[in-house]
């Protein structure tokens, strides 16, 4: 049987102290606290080089850093509209192998002329319901809303010096409508700028319509989860990534054939759509949760932004052309983790730390995921796929007996 706790029993909590929350020497307390109440030294954890107030904002009841191997994969030539030249992309991940993977395909995008990619939607959503009495009542709200756009903007933005209100789309279920509220954050994610928004349009649409009630949220949006509208109408930046490898590049640093990496793509297309996968990719979430780490963005959003479309073609001269769309990355550079100590270092290693630099940010996103597409297939097609994998676990099972008690 559970125990359950009276509630005149006092609950243990976390050391916690509003006004030294973040100085070391409370950290340091709450540290002791836990490895007292574990009997385990935490001798790890407590070396970092950010000062502890740094973290407030971006974590509570703060007691260390989590520290993940980091590795610089490239050179990887990006052709962008805002990211121009040879790029050095740092990836944080403990999986062996993994920058390998991307590395080699970075090499033969490198040698056949790079990568072309752009950006062609900026918009970050939220998607805020009201409840009606009727569903007629529901179809004059959604008039309403669509004769004040002009109104509703002015009061979002009066909230925020970057935000823009874009668009409002209502969608009417029964008598509720759900509103897909899009904004331009420019360089930052901007999640608490249009939650901050967004909460002064329904109050203010609250006050002028007849609806009975209002959630800041609907889930419609699908945020940190993957769903057909991610893939449909997007979430962040929209990004286009495409490039053309030579038959010879890819024989020669790749050990496969245009034709077997095209066979690949086919079958697990085929194998996508069966079942019911959001968009056909190898390998997405791989390089977006490495960079994502690395770089200080909402790991969560790796859900959303692993949403999206690969495709390879054999051209006329039997070489190898691919693309990419993704909807869905959703980054800053600029707030939330990025001003970490090695998190804008990262940032800075791709030149993409603080204002104007989003769109960089992006592309080079965008021309590295391609070039993890590139070397996963290749992979695949070829003999060596597991090689670098058997060479990591060499060193992962070592260090698993060498730890076992």
């Amino acid at each position: 049987m559970a125990n359950n706790i009276n509630d005149t029993e006092k609950l243990e909590r976390v050391p916690h102290d509003s006004a030294l929350n973040y100085d070391e020497d409370y950290i340091k307390q709450r540290r002791n606290w836990i490895s007292e109440k574990i009997k385990i030294q935490l001798n790890h954890i407590a070396h970092y080089s950010i000062a502890g107030s740094d973290a407030r904002g971006n974590i509570e009841n703060f007691i260390g850093v989590a520290q993940i191997p980091l590795g610089l994969m490239g050179p990887l030539l990006v052709n962008g509209d805002h990211a121009k030249g040879i790029f050095f992309v740092p990836m944080a991940t403990t999986e062996g192998a993994l920058v390998n993977t991307y590395l080699r395909g970075a090499v033969a995008l490198t040698k056949a002329g790079g990568v072309r990619v752009f950006v062609t939607k900026d918009a970050n959503h939220l998607d805020p319901v009201f409840i009606l009495k009727s569903i007629d009542e529901a179809r004059g709200f959604v008039k309403w809303i669509n004769d004040n756009f002009k109104r509703i903007k002015e009061k979002a933005e009066s909230t925020t010096h970057f935000g823009k209100l874009e668009s409002i789309t209502p969608y009417i279920i029964g008598r509720r409508v759900t509103l897909d509220v899009a904004y331009y954050t420019s360089d930052a994610m901007g999640a608490n700028m249009i939650a901050i928004a967004t909460e002064e349009v329904c109050k203010f649409i609250s006050q002028e319509t007849k609806a009975m009630k209002y959630f800041l949220r609907s889930n419609f949006s699908s945020e940190k989860k993957a769903s057909a509208v991610n893939l449909l109408i997007g979430y962040g930046k929209e990004v286009s990534v495409e490039a053309t490898v030579p038959r010879k590049i890819i024989v020669r640093y790749l050990n496969t054939t245009p034709e077997e990496i095209q066979q690949l793509w086919y079958s697990c297309a085929l194998s996508g759509f069966s079942s019911g996968m959001f968009g056909i990719n190898a390998h997405f979430g791989n390089g977006l949760a490495a960079i994502f780490a690395a770089c200080g963005q909402d790991l969560a959003h790796v859900s959303n932004a692993s949403v999206g479309v690969q495709s390879f073609e054999i051209t006329e001269n039997g070489d190898l052309y691919m693309f990419l769309r993704l909807p869905n990355i959703i980054i800053g550079t600029i707030g939330g983790g990025t001003a970490l100590g090695t998190q804008k270092e990262c940032l800075d290693i791709l030149g993409c730390y603080g204002h104007d630099k989003a769109m960089k940010f992006a592309e080079i996103i965008g021309a590295t995921l391609l070039a993890g597409e590139l070397g996963i297939c290749a992979g695949i097609t070829s003999e060596h796929f597991l090689d670098p994998h058997k060479r990591a676990r060499i060193h992962t099972r070592e260090k698993a007996y060498s730890d076992k008690g």
